[in-house]
């Protein structure tokens, strides 16, 4: 059984649907009720603070994944993450099942070239020293051979079914209202955004996989274009014009005044003045897997989430 700890998420429906193709059977664990889709899927109810309730929610697994996402605040996030972390290892040494935990980038830092699977945690955020913190947390138990673990890492997403991305929010959706687009930071600079259907596939992939356990893996993701590029192609595909407004930290901490969430924002700014380069080349090889194109995911996102109006 695949029990996905978190369900409901943007990467957690994605890995729903890449197990549910597969014929497997899967347990579905979060606070609020989700109606199963399919004769394979189940739902139970459990707290990821409350580690009885998980271990009962992950009875007969062999793959548990972590695809949580806490509310955009650090405080909470230094409160919940190292808890949540110590019960998800303490599921794997309990239930035997492999672990995988769907990550970001936070811990690197700002990082001067390509972010690699090796890359040194240099957190410069109060969100990337938690991270930095619960991956250590993990990959150690796993080094010390008390736990099968792996963690699997993203880019930011595009692509989203909940409207959790910024570039879903603030590119496509707009253009598809035919409205200008906004973008945080330097519309010159390069970023790569990884496309959530691939972040299934990635994940499904490494639950199937034995050999990748006790490892990082860099989700498959297009290499990176410029803001510009990114919304010139956009713009193209819903046939408007590439008009946009770009959002400094200024203009960032002024919304978040009246928006917490945004204001959780203001300091991963240096993600969005500087040049962002995720790699995925090690996952792409070892799976021969090619990740969708920019053009071919932004022209699904028209014809489906964010259609033109």
């Amino acid at each position: 059984m695949h029990t996905i700890l978190g369900a409901g998420g943007a990467v957690a429906n994605a890995l729903t649907r890449e197990l549910t193709n597969n014929n497997e059977t899967i347990r579905l664990v979060s606070r609020k009720p989700i109606q199963p889709a399919g004769k394979n899927i189940t739902w139970k109810k459990a707290d990821l603070l409350n580690y009885n309730e998980l271990l009962e929610a992950s009875k007969g697994s062999t793959v548990i994944y972590l695809t949580a996402g806490l509310v955009y605040d650090k405080t909470i996030w230094q409160q919940q993450w190292p808890i949540i972390m110590q019960n998800f290892i303490n599921l794997g040494k309990d239930t035997g099942a492999r672990l995988i935990f769907f990550d970001n980038v936070y811990m690197y830092g700002l990082v001067n070239g390509p972010m690699l699977e090796t890359t040194p945690y240099n957190p410069c955020s109060v969100k990337g020293e938690v991270r930095a913190k619960i991956a250590t947390q993990l990959m150690d138990e796993a080094k010390a051979g008390n736990i099968k673990a792996s963690i699997a890492r993203g880019a930011d997403f595009y692509g989203t079914d909940n409207m959790n991305s910024f570039v879903d929010m603030m590119v496509l959706d707009k253009y598809a209202k035919k409205q200008s687009a906004q973008w945080i930071g330097d519309p010159n600079k390069l970023h790569n955004f990884s496309y959530i259907p691939d972040m299934g596939k990635g994940m499904f992939l490494l639950g199937q996989n034995t050999s990748s356990d006790n490892q990082i893996w860099h989700m498959p993701t297009s290499a990176p274009l410029t803001g510009k590029q990114y919304m010139e192609m956009a713009a193209n595909i819903y046939g408007v014009q590439p008009k946009y407004i770009a959002v400094n930290k200024a203009m960032l901490w002024t919304f978040g005044l009246f928006k917490k969430a945004v204001m959780g924002t203001v300091e991963m700014y240096y993600q969005y003045d500087h040049d962002y380069n995720f790699n995925s080349d090690k996952f792409e090889k070892a799976f021969n897997f090619k990740p969708t194109s920019y053009k071919d995911g932004i022209k699904l996102m028209s014809e489906t989430l964010y259609k033109k109006v």
